[in-house]
């Protein structure tokens, strides 16, 4: 598995991410959970997504430190809070590390950034930014990210205005139809020299994908294409592990000439593929 820089960190990770989706996010399915998480590890993935409110993600992947210790400083742990006051996000900080097994996260992204109102609130002073910048400056978290796939001008504003290292954003061929969030908000952290990653790479595609003939594999190489620093993808098996680190390692990124023709596939269903824009 290649290994990519994390935008001006100095930090590392995977080419490919596992995302906090798929049986992660769910309840009472460790044993299913740990084949998944482990099956990353065997592939050379080093960047794990999870959230405080992504069900029982951070018990899962806590459940796998704790065991094996050496494993926890050879990866990328992330996790995010939605508070938008100090003292919830600290709660939520405390609770992802006691949830997670460790005692500092890799990066703590400040979750689902969606309005103005949220900028105001998580800018102002007591505000969520205060906690994740003492976080930051205490070594609890080394580094602070930003979150969104609602408003991709929100979201912009959030890598230009916000101290931040990395941002995760929407990236499927859907985006490219649609404008924003990679028309605006991947210049801008590219610009700023942030770390890039992309998630809903595969979009609400599950229905289109046998339609069209388009394989996972050729979303997650298209992601790439676009010169982020990784996709993150949920998985549900360890099947779909493979598929997303062979995506990553057998043939590369998309040509431009078949980024174009993937994009003009996809054009016709691109309103429907994007609900995740409204959902709450």
């Amino acid at each position: 598995m290649k290994s990519v820089n994390f935008g001006a960190t100095g930090k590392t990770v995977s080419l490919v991410g596992l995302g906090g989706e798929g049986v992660l996010r769910t309840f009472n399915r460790e044993k299913e959970a740990q084949a998944v998480i482990r099956a990353a590890i065997e592939q050379g993935i080093t960047y794990f997504d999870s959230a405080r409110v992504y069900s029982d993600s951070e018990v899962y992947y806590g459940s796998i430190w704790k065991k094996e210790s050496s494993l926890r400083k050879s990866i990328f742990q992330t996790s995010k809070s939605a508070s938008r006051n100090k003292d919830g996000a600290l709660a939520d900080l405390k609770g992802s590390l006691k949830r997670l097994q460790t005692d500092y996260l890799d990066l703590w992204q400040i979750h689902d950034v969606r309005t103005e109102e949220d900028l105001q609130a998580i800018s102002r002073p007591g505000g969520a930014l205060e906690a994740f910048v003492e976080a930051r400056d205490k070594g609890i978290v080394r580094f602070i990210g930003v979150t969104g796939h609602h408003d991709p001008y929100i979201l912009t504003r959030a890598v230009e205005e916000l101290p931040v290292d990395s941002v995760l954003l929407p990236v499927n061929p859907v985006e490219e139809i649609l404008s924003g969030f990679l028309t605006h908000t991947l210049p801008a952290a590219k610009k700023k020299g942030i770390a890039v990653i992309g998630m809903k790479v595969l979009g609400g595609s599950h229905y289109v994908l046998p339609k069209l003939n388009i394989t996972p594999e050729a979303l997650i190489r298209y992601a790439l294409s676009l010169g982020i620093t990784l996709p993150i993808v949920g998985c549900s098996s360890p099947e779909e592990v493979q598929t997303l680190s062979s995506a990553a390692t057998d043939e590369g990124p998309f040509s431009e000439r078949d980024r174009k023709i993937l994009v003009e596939k996809f054009r016709p269903y691109a309103s429907k593929m994007a609900f995740y824009r409204g959902v709450r």
